[in-house]
């Protein structure tokens, strides 16, 4: 019997109501929330494009990839993917505690240091609350809060820098929370010690300090604020790291938290039991025992940023040093303009217009071939 055609027609009404519906049962402060957009896999682009062979420098990955002993630490746990993964990451806390020199108490993994952005929001705050963002900054915080229906309070960088002066002047009896990326993306400047220690010390003890260092082996200027110095004479202080950058293990998403053993135990009661993977766990471990590999990489990054700083010097394009594995260059004109003319070219770059520098883009050091085809796209750019 030939089935009979469904009318597309019907199902418009009830997806309107259901729209309806949904707007009146979700609360207001998630309804308002700006998804985060993410940048397009390398193969994507590829398509659309119609191009091969394309250069990504726009994701602040590890140009290397991961270390040989992560692989081989993964492609062994594989054959357990039948198992549920150790759900409180015994061996990777333990190995990384002694890594650290910290008590194991005072570690949590998290599916990249982003979900560990949103339990200690949903831990800490609620509505009626503030949380303190520098801006630009990296977008995962804003949306953290206002998941929780807090309020983001943003305050603008000085001279592309954290302004730990105006956040001070800026607490209320409401904030409960300071976001400080350091080394702050997009920007890759950072905090200093003294200046970190001055901030703690006058910041009302209520008010957690959220320290993301993503970056922080990457960075070379010895005034740096490490987060984990502060952390015995601060405990409402929680520093965030992960191995998707330097460790590159981007694409397995692991995170871990330093933080106080009760802010800790605080966050272990709402994570989810199993949310750092198995092959996470293990790539971590392996990745975690080859501190050459890290060395190789750091050497890599700091040599291409030098490479490409001297670059632009010659040319005359100007630039924003940072401390971490990426910078900004000023083009001049439309980023968002550059982005595509790159794209056509088989490069990849990150257009600042978002983050409010509309005539910026973003790069991270590649291999030495990739900072190549980079400045040999902006040399064909700049001469259109």
């Amino acid at each position: 019997m030939k089935a009979k055609r469904r009318d597309s027609r019907l199902s418009l009404p009830l997806t309107k109501s259901l729209l309806f519906m949904f707007r009146l049962l979700v609360p207001h402060h998630i309804q308002n929330i700006d998804p985060y957009v993410t940048g397009k896999p390398l193969e994507e682009v590829e398509r659309e494009y119609g191009i091969a062979d394309s250069v990504k420098l726009a994701s602040n990955e590890n140009p290397l990839g991961p270390s040989p002993k992560a692989m081989a630490a993964i492609e062994v746990a594989v054959s357990r993917l039948n198992r549920y993964p150790d759900g409180a990451a015994h061996e990777l806390t333990r190995r990384l505690s002694l890594h650290l020199d910290i008590p194991v108490a005072s570690l949590i993994f998290g599916n990249g240091s982003d979900e560990l952005i949103g339990l200690l929001s949903m831990a800490l705050l609620q509505p009626g609350d503030e949380a303190i963002i520098p801006q630009p900054t990296f977008l995962m915080y804003e949306i953290a809060v206002r998941a929780t229906g807090a309020t983001p309070v943003f305050l603008p960088l000085r001279d592309m820098a954290i302004d730990l002066d105006a956040i001070l002047g800026r607490v209320t009896p409401e904030t409960r929370m300071v976001f400080i990326c350091n080394p702050n993306n997009p920007t890759g400047t950072i905090v200093e010690a003294h200046s970190f220690r001055s901030f703690l010390e006058a910041l009302p003890p209520s008010v957690a300090v959220v320290v993301d260092e993503a970056y922080a082996e990457f960075v070379r200027d010895a005034a740096y604020a490490r987060g984990m110095a502060f952390l015995p004479e601060h405990r409402n202080l929680a520093v965030l790291r992960t191995f998707s950058k330097a460790y590159g293990l981007a694409g397995l998403r692991i995170g871990y938290g330093v933080m106080a053993p009760e802010l800790a135990e605080l966050l272990h009661r709402i994570r989810p039991p199993f949310n750092a993977s198995s092959l996470a766990q293990a790539g971590a471990l392996g990745a975690l025992s080859d501190q050459e590999f890290l060395q190789k990489t750091v050497k890599l990054v700091h040599d291409g940023m030098d490479e490409l700083y001297a670059a632009l010097g010659d040319r005359g394009v100007r630039y924003i040093p940072s401390q971490a594995n990426f910078f900004l260059i000023d083009v001049g004109q439309s980023a968002d303009v550059v982005f595509e003319k790159m794209l056509r070219l088989g490069v990849i770059v990150r257009s600042m217009t978002s983050y409010g520098y509309p005539e910026f883009i973003r790069i991270n050091a590649g291999l030495p071939e990739e900072n190549q085809r980079f400045l040999k796209a902006l040399d064909t750019i700049r001469t259109e």
